[in-house]
């Protein structure tokens, strides 16, 4: 009886020991379950995440090439204007020398024709129409002349060369001028030479 009791026991032991461990397989098998879900959510959570990482990669990938190509278009173009306003500064010079010697010619003309006479009167005619072709061909050229009698010194415009102590004139009173000054706009060419009263 006893082995019976026993063997009863053994069945009982068994019995409740599969079904634990049944229970512990279908425990396991739920976690397991449980686990496969959450890490195909986690897979599914990190593939979006991928895909959204690879969206924005190739936006600013598209950005930067845009950039680049505006950038690089941009030197280009800078490059060009470079060139042009070189070439163009370089015009303008050759052309304002240009200009400025058209304005002389017909004052050589007017000499060459005062040269051919010997008479003192025609040579004096010419030398009047070269001093007036010369003031035309400056005043052509936007160049003004100062420095007369009479005018008031400026230091910024009068180089005085002489003082002379006269008390018929008022102090600071240009009483002769050896060169006349010449201006074009604000720009002093030509400082007058003059001789001026204390």
């Amino acid at each position: 009886m006893e082995n019976k009791n026993i063997e009863q026991e053994n069945d009982i032991n068994d019995t409740t020991a599969a079904e634990e461990m049944a229970e512990t397989v279908e425990v396991a098998e739920e976690e397991t379950k449980k686990s496969d879900k959450t890490e195909k959510k986690k897979v599914k959570e990190l593939e979006k995440r991928l895909s959204e990482c690879e969206a924005a990669l190739e936006e600013r990938t598209q950005e930067c090439a845009e950039t680049t190509d505006k950038y690089l278009r941009m030197m280009a173009e800078y490059d060009n204007f470079r060139k042009r306003s070189a070439k163009e500064k370089e015009s303008i010079y050759a052309d304002a020398y240009a200009d400025a010697l058209k304005s002389i010619l017909p004052i050589i003309d007017n000499l060459e024709k005062a040269a051919e006479y010997k008479d003192a009167e025609k040579v004096s005619k010419g030398v009047e129409m070269i001093l007036k072709s010369a003031a035309d061909a400056l005043t052509k050229m936007g160049v003004v002349s100062f420095g007369e009698r009479g005018e008031q010194f400026d230091p910024n415009r009068h180089n005085a060369v002489m003082h002379v102590e006269d008390e018929s004139l008022e102090e600071g009173v240009i009483v002769d001028v050896f060169q006349k000054g010449y201006a074009k706009g604000d720009r002093i060419l030509r400082y007058a030479m003059v001789t001026v009263a204390n």
